[in-house]
């Protein structure tokens, strides 16, 4: 099976702009290709993930990938899926930002001799003078043409800048910059990109009369991940400090049944053959593939030692009977004890698990709260140091987020 073939049966090819020169180029390693990463946080989060796996799978067989942050690019903000405007960051917060990039990336990327590149388009798009680009670009873009683009519709009925109007573009000058100075020859995204990746291809076609070639691949969000929506709350981060190896391993061993054998196509490399046995199983046989699911993923982002430790937190969490010391954990001192007691409330905000005591209100006024077994009835209900070191105590936040306390 060629590298193409295998993109097309794990379910990642959405749309390519000509098929065969691309089919030609990624088979024979002959691509240099980017994806760009927007620096709004400090972290990658799994929704990088399809595109971080995508560049992988490309480099092993020798094809090039670019990593392109944008620097410059995000201190417009692409209007892509928002329905507002994206807050304008400083350079300093974008720098920070791309620096962490760098870290993660690395251990998906081998970057080393050349074999990969990491830029940032503030070297160039800082640098350039808007008539210049007006006349040198401008006049390729067709202002009727952007307006009909789907990156654009969300916008239009609440307002659309001028200032994120730009954002295609700049886009679409990465591209013919790239191309020209790195030989940069295939452009790749989500499939939410497919507007701005067709005006880089044009724009280059239009202006040196060479062919560069564009591809997006399907954008993957699972049913939790819409429940969590794209919220960076709700983000579920690569940073180990963001999101813990076990509620990173959690993540993917609760998703539904009908995503998971979607999930292990699209984002392991489990071979195709045995995950279409899997597709196959029914019933309880599914958790195993969840299982499978979250060892793998949490073996490439963190570590195999690390996915082997939040196993043995899960287990022991549902089984019970083994090693609790891997749940993730919160350690008081007696001196954290108010009047020599906390309130539910005070433990779950220490713990992390709220964001603020309305949230944990809510949650409890819904039934969502336990200690151990039993359900906390009341957000005042207090506990001792002496109730916490009685036994294991745990807190679980609706049917899948546990947290231990314990005293020192």
């Amino acid at each position: 099976m060629t590298l193409y073939e295998e993109l097309q049966a794990r379910g990642l090819i959405a749309q390519v702009t000509d098929e065969e020169e691309i089919k030609e180029l990624i088979n024979n390693g002959k691509a240099t290709f980017y994806i760009g990463f927007d620096p709004t946080a400090d972290s990658l989060h799994v929704g990088h993930f399809m595109a971080l796996n995508l560049m992988r799978r490309m480099q092993r067989v020798g094809n090039r990938p670019i990593a392109l942050i944008g620097g410059g690019t995000g201190m417009v903000g692409d209007p892509s899926g928002r329905t507002d405007m994206r807050q304008v960051m400083t350079v300093e917060t974008i720098q920070h930002n791309c620096e962490r990039f760098k870290e993660q990336m690395s251990k998906f990327i081998d970057f080393s001799d050349g074999k990969a590149l990491m830029l940032n388009n503030a070297d160039w798009l800082l640098k350039l003078n808007y008539i210049e680009l007006l006349r040198e670009v401008g006049a390729c873009f067709s202002v009727n043409n952007m307006l009909r683009a789907e990156c654009y519709k969300q916008r239009m009925e609440k307002g659309l800048s001028f200032f994120e109007f730009n954002y295609m573009i700049m886009q679409s000058y990465d591209f013919y910059h790239m191309f020209q100075t790195v030989g940069c020859n295939l452009q790749c995204g989500g499939d939410d990109q497919w507007s701005n990746i067709l005006g880089g291809t044009e724009l280059i076609r239009r202006k040196l009369g060479k062919n560069a070639y564009g591809m997006t691949i399907t954008l993957l969000l699972t049913s939790e991940g819409k429940k969590m929506g794209k919220t960076q709350a709700g983000a579920v981060w690569l940073d180990p400090n963001k999101t813990s190896p076990y509620d990173f391993y959690q993540y993917w061993r609760n998703v539904d049944d009908a995503d998971v054998i979607r999930c292990l196509r699209m984002l392991t490399d489990v071979p195709l053959e045995e995950i279409d046995e899997m597709a196959k199983w029914e019933g309880s046989q599914l958790n195993r593939a969840k299982e499978i699911l979250a060892i793998e993923l949490t073996s490439l982002v963190h570590s195999p030692e690390e996915a082997e430790k939040a196993r043995q937190a899960s287990q022991a969490l549902f089984s019970g009977g083994a090693d609790l010391s891997n749940v993730p954990t919160t350690e008081l001192a007696e001196g954290d004890f108010a009047d020599g007691k906390l309130t539910i409330l005070d433990l779950m905000l220490k713990s992390g698990l709220i964001a603020s005591r309305g949230d944990g209100r809510r949650l409890i006024d819904q039934g969502g709260v336990f200690v151990g077994e039993n359900k906390v009835q009341s957000p005042m209900q207090a506990f001792t140091p002496d109730d916490i070191r009685s036994g294991d105590f745990i807190i679980r936040k609706g049917k899948k987020t546990f947290h231990r306390v314990v005293v020192r």
